[in-house]
């Protein structure tokens, strides 16, 4: 599904943040990726949503290059890959609800389709009975379940969640990582960059390790490590 080619992103400063990396990413895997900080995590996740271009190398999104995708249709692939952060990102002066459908209005999606989609979404990550709820009425773990939705609503192919346990508790944090997973059991990608001990060694999944802007072990059923 994803793939890149020999990929390194050099910033103005003469930074290396990653450095000729070549990875394949499959449909419907699971991959945590780790590393110490400025081991180029954050900017490998901004090279798949296309935030960033590659410096050298190509990118390739279900075998279609990133760099042949012209600025007017950069949104619609955007559209594949639903992203979470560390901190939330969410409309205070907006409901759960509204802050999810915020994602659809913008987009001019009709809002019978709407009212349809969001409660669904909501119920999924476990927020059904708190969707008119405003983020200063939700704990943590339920702002960042509001998050998840709206990186949900449209269905995205891909999942990409950059420290999504950050500012979580580690009762918290389990939640995020028992629904990451969950998704992932519908057959969406995820791709999670953490430094998240407990979660990452909870998900038993593909773990990359990022070291200086490279790739030092990619292993299929791993645990947490840095070298």
């Amino acid at each position: 599904m994803i793939k890149f080619d020999g990929v390194s992103k050099v910033y103005k400063d003469e930074f290396v943040a990653l450095n000729n990396i070549n990875l394949e990413i499959k449909s419907g895997e699971f991959i945590s990726i780790v590393g110490q900080s400025g081991a180029g995590k954050s900017t490998l996740l901004k090279l798949i949503y296309a935030e960033e271009t590659p410096t050298n190398g190509k990118i390739f999104f279900n075998d279609r290059p990133l760099d042949g995708i012209s600025r007017r249709k950069l949104p619609e692939h955007r559209r594949n890959i639903g992203t979470v952060f560390q901190d939330f990102k969410l409309l205070p002066q907006k409901t759960a609800f509204e802050n999810v459908a915020y994602a659809l209005e913008v987009c001019g999606i009709p809002k019978n389709a709407i009212f349809n989609d969001v409660p669904q979404i909501l119920e999924i990550v476990g927020l059904g009975n708190r969707q008119n709820k405003f983020p200063h009425e939700l704990s943590g773990g339920e702002q960042q379940r509001v998050a998840m939705a709206r990186a949900l609503i449209h269905k995205p192919s891909v999942i990409v969640a950059d420290e999504p346990t950050g500012n979580l508790d580690p009762a918290s944090s389990m939640d995020i990582m028992q629904l990451l997973l969950k998704i992932n059991k519908l057959g969406t990608t995820v791709i999670l960059a953490s430094h998240d001990k407990d979660i990452i060694n909870k998900a038993a999944k593909r773990v990359l390790v990022l070291e200086q802007g490279r790739i030092i072990c990619d292993d299929l059923r791993g645990k947490y490590k840095i070298y």
